[in-house]
């Protein structure tokens, strides 16, 4: 006998495996956010520039303060994309919780097929026993 729920099963499965790749999607444009952010942070930390006058000075003032806003943006982008790190991971749970569920069930509902196949095999010889035992107690000349 086939498992009841076993088209519920594959959409569970299908939907878990949904889950996993994109918690493996968030995972990546999290990891390629924090590298973005670290190398941004890296130049602006820098080693100092020597300044020989005042136009230099201006444009090293504008250079470092649109850098500081574009580091404030990749931190901003890297705080979203921990959250939707989360927020996958979340989902993956949550389907695997439930691809859980189903597979115990059919594992009883296996354990219980076999459980009835055993038991109608053992009356099967138990039947043929019975007519052996009983053929032997009439004997050849009976």
């Amino acid at each position: 006998m086939n498992f009841p729920l076993a088209g519920l099963l594959r959409v569970r499965r299908l939907q878990q495996d949904q889950r996993a790749g994109d918690l493996a999607r968030a995972n990546r444009r999290h990891r390629e956010d924090v590298r973005r952010t670290e190398r941004l942070a890296g130049v602006l930390a820098g080693s100092p520039v020597e300044v020989e006058d005042r136009a230099t000075l201006v444009a090293l003032v504008a250079a470092r303060a649109s850098a500081r806003g574009l580091l404030a943006e990749l931190r901003a982008t890297e705080a979203g994309s921990a959250t939707d790190v989360e927020a996958a991971r979340v989902a993956h749970h949550d389907a695997r919780a439930a691809t859980t569920s189903l597979e115990k069930l059919e594992e009883r509902h296996a354990a219980l097929v076999t459980l009835e196949d055993l038991r109608a095999e053992q009356g099967a010889l138990d039947e043929t026993a019975g007519q052996a035992w009983a053929r032997s107690r009439k004997g050849p000349d009976r």
